[in-house]
């Protein structure tokens, strides 16, 4: 049950875009996560929040108006090994340049991915850690096999 946000200027994603750009960072996420066959609980409970900034409001040293893009990814305790980072951090990347239009934009585009504490990922009033994702998990997966 990932959450991803998207800040971007903007201006720097076609008008229309932003269910686009969410869904196919969400796939990302869930196939980076193992998830190849994703049910209701996973689409049902994965997020893109896109977040459309002033042009003006990104800065760095060099400008006042960076066209950069930074895509944090916050996920459940231990839901990404080593291999799933590179390959989302590759495939949200690859998403953004192409939707964005830019061949260049992947040198402007900033993936941060975050791992929740154990306990530390509240959902319909519990905090959740491994033990509970587990037995969520056990339960979406008996409630599709039925």
């Amino acid at each position: 049950m990932p959450m991803i946000d998207v800040y971007a200027p903007a201006d720097l994603f076609p008008p229309g875009s932003d269910g686009r750009l969410g869904h196919e960072l969400t796939m990302a996420v869930l196939r980076a996560e193992g998830v190849s066959t994703p049910g209701p609980f996973h689409l049902n409970n994965t997020a893109a929040f896109i977040h459309r900034m002033d042009p003006h409001a990104v800065h760095t040293a060099a400008t006042d108006s960076a066209r950069t893009v930074r895509i944090q990814v916050i996920t459940p305790p231990a839901a990404l090994t080593r291999d799933g980072q590179k390959q989302l951090v590759k495939e949200i990347t690859e998403i953004v340049t192409r939707i964005s239009g830019d061949p260049n934009q992947a040198s402007r585009t900033w993936v941060i991915l975050t791992e929740a504490a154990e306990g530390g990922w509240g959902l319909a009033g519990t905090a959740y850690g491994r033990q509970e994702f587990a037995a969520l998990a056990a339960k979406a997966a008996a409630t599709r096999a039925k």
